[in-house]
C-alpha cells in the first residue's frame, strides 16, 4: 500500500475510533466525563433501541458500513485501475445536483428529497477548488485542463500552463502540457471521448488539444498571426491527434483515439455548401475558411473506422468490429436531452453514447480511459432555464449507471465531477414534496407563499443571466436568446412555472447567465476512488487517475 493512502487511512481509522471511544466511555469532546444516574443507566438500554429501529438511523449506518468496507478493499486496490471513465457535468455544482435529484424522484412519483442519482450513491466524495490561476470564478478550459492534467492553468486556455497569454500563439511554445488521456493511448490504453457539445468546445477539446484560445475551433475562428506563427485550431488537431501526439514524443507508435462523439461538424467541414450533410440547418453547414474538409482526412487516416451523423448510423454500428468512431451528430451542440425528439435525423442520448463508446473501447485487453462530458447542463443554467439543465443533469445520471452497469467495481474507477458551479440558487422554505420547478408553498400551507410585495416566487431562481421567459411548451432552452434580458421580480400568479419552457428570473440582467465560483463534488468509485475525499485543488482529480491506473508510469517506461 502506498505510504500516502497507508496515512490517510490510520488517520480516518484512528479518529473513528476516538470518536467511538467517546461515546462508549460518555465524555464530551473535550474530555469531560460525565457519570450517567442510576435511573438513566436503566433506562439507556431501551431508548437507544429505539432509536437504532427508526428508518433514517437504519439507512445511514448502512452506509457507513459499506463506505468503511469499500475503503478498506480499495486501499488494496490502490493503483490497479484497468480502466478509467471520468464524467464530467459542465456547471453541475452542488445545488444543481440537489436539485435534480429531486426533480427525478417527482418524476417517478416520490416526493423527491429522498431520491439519489446513480452517481449519488458512489461511497467516496470530495470537493474540489474550481478556481482559475488569475481568475476567481473559472471558465471550462482552465477546468478541464486542470482536471486532465494535473495543472491549473488560465481562463480560456486548454491544454497549456499559466504561463500562456490567451490569445498569444507565441506564448504557448514550451507551455504544453500534457493529459490522462495522452499518457493513456501512450501506454497502450484505447481511449475515448463523448460530449453533448461540440467535440471541440473547452472540455472535451482539453483532452487532445493545445490552445492558447479555447475559442480557436476553426481556422475562421483565429487570427491571423496566430496561423502564420503556426498554431493548429482544435478540430485540426483532434484529426491529427495521433500524428501530432507522435511528433511530441518521438519514438512512439499510438493508435489514435477510439472513439469520438457529440456535436460540431461546423467545425469540421469547408464553408462550401457542397460539403453539407444531409441534416443541414444552416444553408453552409462548414465555418472553415481553409478548404480542408476534416472528415474526409479523419476516413483517409482510419479507412476501417465508422463516420455516422444520426440515430440510425449510430446505431448500425458493430461494437465488436468497429475499430474508429467519429460521430458528429450537429452542426453545432447536441440537442438538450428534452429536446432531442426534435432533431430532424435523430441523436442518440449520452447514455446510448456512453454504452457504445464502453462496448468499443472494452475489446482492448490493456483496458482504456473515456471522457464523458454532459455538456449542456451548462448551456440550460446561461439560459436561465432549470428544466433543461435538470433534465441532462437526470440524463448524465443515466449515462452513469450505464458506464456502472457495464464495468466491474473491481477493475474500473468511475470518477463523476464537475468543472464549475453556475449562479443557481434554490431558496425559500418549501414543505417537503413541493415541486421542485413549482412555486414556494410553506410547510403548513397550501397556497404559494408571497413575498413582501404580494408575489409568490419560485425555488429556484438565479442571480443573473436573461431572465424570465415563459415560452410554454418550448423544450429547446436556448429560444431565450431572442429577447432582450430581464431583471427583477415578475408577477408568476398565473404562470405555470413547472413548464418547460419556463424560464426563471434573475437579479442583474447580463446577455447570458454566468458561472458560479464555488467547489464542486467530486464522486468516486472503484480502484483509487477513496483518494478524492477532502476538499482539494481541482487538479488533484488527474493524480487520482493517474494514481489508480499508473498512467504516467506506464508511458515513461514505452518512452525509454
Amino acid at each position: 500500500m502506498p505510504k500516502f493512502a497507508q496515512s490517510q487511512l490510520l488517520y480516518v481509522t484512528r479518529s473513528a475510533l476516538s470518536l467511538v471511544g467517546l461515546l462508549l466511555i460518555g465524555c464530551t469532546p473535550t474530555g469531560t466525563v460525565v457519570s450517567p444516574s442510576p435511573e438513566t443507566s436503566r433506562a439507556a438500554p431501551g431508548a437507544l433501541l429505539s432509536v437504532t429501529d427508526n428508518q433514517w438511523y437504519k439507512e445511514s449506518a448502512a452506509a457507513v458500513a459499506e463506505t468503511n468496507k469499500q475503503a478498506q478493499r480499495l486501499a488494496l486496490q490502490a493503483g490497479s485501475a484497468k480502466n478509467i471513465i471520468l464524467f464530467v457535468g459542465d456547471g453541475m455544482g452542488i445545488t444543481t445536483v440537489t436539485a435534480a435529484r429531486i426533480f427525478q424522484g417527482q418524476q417517478q412519483g416520490m416526493s423527491g428529497e429522498e431520491n439519489s442519482l446513480s452517481f449519488g450513491k458512489f461511497p467516496f466524495v470530495g470537493l474540489s477548488k474550481t478556481y482559475n490561476v488569475d481568475a476567481q470564478t473559472a471558465d471550462s478550459a482552465g477546468t478541464m485542463t486542470a482536471l486532465v492534467s494535473g495543472v491549473k492553468t488560465n481562463i480560456g486556455v486548454i491544454g497549456l500552463d499559466e504561463n500562456t497569454r490567451k490569445g498569444d500563439c507565441e506564448s504557448a511554445a514550451g507551455n504544453q502540457l500534457f493529459t490522462a488521456l495522452e499518457l493513456a493511448e501512450i501506454a497502450g490504453l484505447s481511449t475515448g471521448i463523448v460530449s453533448t457539445a461540440r467535440i471541440t468546445h473547452a472540455t472535451p477539446a482539453a483532452t487532445y488539444a493545445k490552445s492558447a484560445d479555447r475559442d480557436w475551433e476553426n481556422p475562421s475562428m483565429m487570427p491571423a498571426a496566430a496561423i502564420a506563427s503556426g498554431c493548429e485550431d482544435i478540430a485540426s488537431q483532434l484529426v491529427n491527434f495521433e500524428r501530432n501526439l507522435e511528433a511530441r514524443y518521438p519514438g512512439i507508435d499510438v493508435d489514435g483515439i477510439e472513439v469520438a462523439l457529440g456535436g460540431g461538424r461546423r467545425e469540421f467541414l469547408p464553408n462550401d455548401p457542397a460539403a453539407n450533410s444531409r441534416d443541414a440547418r444552416s444553408s453552409v453547414e462548414g465555418d472553415r475558411n481553409d478548404s480542408r474538409n476534416l472528415v474526409q482526412e479523419w476516413q483517409a487516416l482510419y479507412p476501417r473506422g465508422d463516420y455516422v451523423i444520426d440515430q440510425a448510423g449510430f446505431d448500425a454500428v458493430d461494437s465488436n468490429s468497429s475499430e474508429n468512431l467519429l460521430g458528429l451528430f450537429n452542426e453545432s451542440e447536441m440537442r438538450y436531452e428534452a429536446d432531442r425528439k426534435n432533431d430532424l435525423a435523430g441523436e442518440p442520448s449520452l447514455t446510448q453514447m456512453t454504452a457504445k463508446a464502453i462496448d468499443i473501447l472494452d475489446n482492448n485487453e490493456q483496458g482504456f480511459l473515456l471522457m464523458v462530458e454532459a455538456g449542456r447542463i451548462d448551456h440550460g443554467h446561461h439560459a436561465n432555464s432549470a428544466f433543461a439543465a435538470l433534465s441532462d443533469t437526470v440524463e448524465l445520471s443515466h449515462a452513469v449507471q450505464a458506464a456502472l452497469d457495464a464495468t466491474s467495481r473491481e477493475d474500473t474507477l468511475i470518477i463523476v465531477t464537475a468543472d464549475h458551479s453556475h449562479v443557481f440558487t434554490m431558496a425559500g422554505y418549501p414543505r417537503r414534496g413541493n415541486p421542485i420547478l413549482g412555486k414556494v408553498v410553506n410547510v403548513g400551507s397550501d397556497k404559494p407563499a408571497l413575498d413582501d410585495d404580494g408575489l409568490p416566487y419560485t425555488t429556484l431562481g438565479y442571480t443573473n443571466g436573461l431572465g424570465f421567459r415563459d415560452l410554454g411548451d418550448e423544450s429547446n432552452a436556448d429560444m431565450a436568446y431572442y429577447s432582450k434580458s430581464l431583471a427583477g421580480r415578475q408577477n408568476l400568479t398565473a404562470i405555470d412555472t413547472q413548464d418547460r419552457g419556463f424560464h426563471q428570473e434573475v437579479l442583474v440582467p447580463l446577455e447570458g447567465e454566468t458561472h458560479g465560483g464555488e467547489d464542486v463534488a467530486v464522486y468516486g468509485i472503484g480502484p483509487g476512488a477513496h483518494l478524492v475525499t477532502g476538499s482539494h485543488e481541482q487538479s488533484i482529480v488527474f493524480h487520482v487517475m493517474n494514481h489508480a491506473g499508473n498512467l504516467f508510469e506506464r508511458a515513461a517506461a514505452v518512452l525509454k
